[in-house]
């Protein structure tokens, strides 16, 4: 198993993309702490987990606080020792509006949760990675940061920040033995933030969830979406020492939709 003895904290672990990362990541041999702002889907998450045979632990927190990403951290290595890998998954999508008509509220909390989690959970992990010449961070960005698309400005904006963010922490951790990447997911349609999108995208453009759905998806170079299991089998490889040549990087799982 490429995970084995390694320590992961995935957030945003309760369902979707996160779930899926924290569940392969646990089949690997790793021991997963997994946390988001809803406990009862955490619990649940755990619970696959555990009765599939893995390692798992949860701590319920907002990303967005200082003090909660203390938390989970403290209570990863009280559980189960030094972090190996950071996951930093959890986000929001927040206002699909014109960006005249997002509200600095609005816009704060899409890059508190999306932006600022990352940096605050990245810098208490840093630490113990240099000591040990060791770690792995992971972010997951969106192909949103890299394409122009429309009521897309506090979430595009918090993404190409992860990138951002991204390439800074590598540039400074690359001696240092730390290595840090992000993925850019295409649409994976199969999530609750995608589903929920393609209804309040459809509604403005007047269309129906299907119709909408079918027309992004033709935009894609593959003519479909992407799954889970994709992004957590390219988390994974990030993730493990099959990777271990590959940093800096904003790496698109998206059946080629970039460069469509």
């Amino acid at each position: 198993m490429r995970l084995t003895g390694r320590v992961a904290i995935v957030t945003g672990a309760g369902r979707g993309i996160g779930r899926g990362i924290a569940r392969r990541f646990a089949a690997e041999g790793a021991a997963v702490l997994l946390t988001s702002r809803t406990a009862a889907e955490l619990e649940e998450a755990a619970s696959e987990i555990t009765g599939s045979g893995g390692k798992a632990a949860t701590v319920t927190a907002d990303v967005s606080r200082e003090a909660e990403c203390e938390r989970v951290v403290g209570d990863a290595r009280d559980r189960f020792g030094a972090v190996d890998i950071l996951v930093n998954n959890a986000g929001i999508f927040g206002p699909v509006l014109p960006a005249e008509e997002i509200t600095p509220a609005e816009f704060d909390e899409v890059i508190a949760i999306n932006l600022r989690g990352p940096f605050l959970l990245s810098r208490l992990v840093l630490p113990e990675m240099y000591e040990r010449g060791a770690g792995v961070i992971l972010n997951i960005a969106s192909i949103g940061a890299k394409l122009a698309f429309p009521w897309n400005g506090a979430y595009g904006t918090s993404k190409a920040g992860i990138i951002g963010l991204t390439r800074t922490i590598a540039a400074e951790a690359a001696r240092r033995g730390v290595r840090v990447n992000a993925i850019c997911p295409g649409p994976v349609t199969e999530t609750r933030m995608s589903q929920e999108l393609g209804r309040a995208i459809g509604e403005r453009l007047g269309l129906d969830e299907e119709a909408q759905r079918e027309g992004f998806l033709e935009g894609v170079l593959q003519g479909r979406a992407q799954t889970v299991e994709e992004i957590a089998a390219a988390a994974l490889f990030l993730a493990s020492d099959e990777g271990s040549a590959i940093t800096a990087q904003a790496i698109n799982v998206d059946g080629g939709m970039v460069y469509y």
